[in-house]
């Protein structure tokens, strides 16, 4: 029983900790950061990938 507590604590205090700051600090949204980035990286691809070759499907 121990061994679990012990081994869990730092996943404990790690939510708790990351609780308080999302409560007290102004942290930005990382699924939206994400969500922009793929977009920003699926335009560039687009832009300048490379031609198709003629018997390419």
């Amino acid at each position: 029983m121990a061994g679990i507590i012990k081994s869990s604590f730092s996943l404990i205090l790690g939510t708790v900790f990351g609780v308080y700051i999302a409560q007290n600090y102004n942290v930005p949204n990382i699924r939206k950061l994400a969500d922009n980035g793929m977009a920003t990286f699926k335009h560039l691809e687009e832009t300048y990938r490379k031609p198709k070759k003629r018997g390419e499907d």
